[in-house]
């Protein structure tokens, strides 16, 4: 897919595609700061100086059995019983790491919204709608895009929900 375009990941082919304005963010990924207890996302928002507030991380969920897309800011915490309302399911639970990564083709760190294998359910924190422009991951560590939130949503069919925490 990515290669048509001459794209580095997926999710920059798609944001190609659609002629999308966006700012490709590339930092030096520290292989180690996971382990040490650094959030990938947190590493992120540090590496290029941005406010935690801005970057988002794009988690995978179930929401009763049906996977589903959360993006929500690297310094929160998702909210399942919020993501389960706004996804109009009952339930919600994290998705194994490994599932994560078959469903949307991307390593966990580095899982973008964009480009995903297939579009899934997705939720955006309405926090984002405060920003005139957002990061998430451009489809692996140490990449990061920074685009306009509404630009996000119509990509991606994300609701606008409150479901971030902390």
């Amino acid at each position: 897919m990515a290669r048509r375009t001459g794209a580095a990941t997926p999710a920059l082919a798609v944001l190609a595609r659609a002629a999308v304005g966006h700012t490709v963010r590339a930092y030096d990924h520290d292989a180690t700061a996971h382990s040490r207890g650094l959030a990938y996302g947190l590493e992120a928002a540090r590496a290029l100086d941005v406010e935690p507030e801005r970057v988002f991380k794009t988690l995978l969920a179930e929401v009763d059995g049906r996977p589903t897309v959360a993006i929500v800011p690297v310094a929160s915490q998702l909210d399942l019983k919020a993501l389960a309302a706004a996804a109009g399911g009952k339930r919600a639970v994290m998705a194994d790491p490994a599932l994560a990564e078959r469903t949307t083709g991307y390593v966990v760190g580095g899982i973008s919204p964009l480009g995903q294998r297939k579009r899934l359910p997705t939720v955006l924190d309405s926090s984002a709608a405060r920003h005139p422009a957002i990061l998430v991951s451009a489809g692996r560590r140490g990449l990061d895009v920074e685009l306009a939130p509404a630009d996000l949503v119509r990509l991606t069919d994300a609701v606008l929900a409150p479901i971030a925490t902390g």
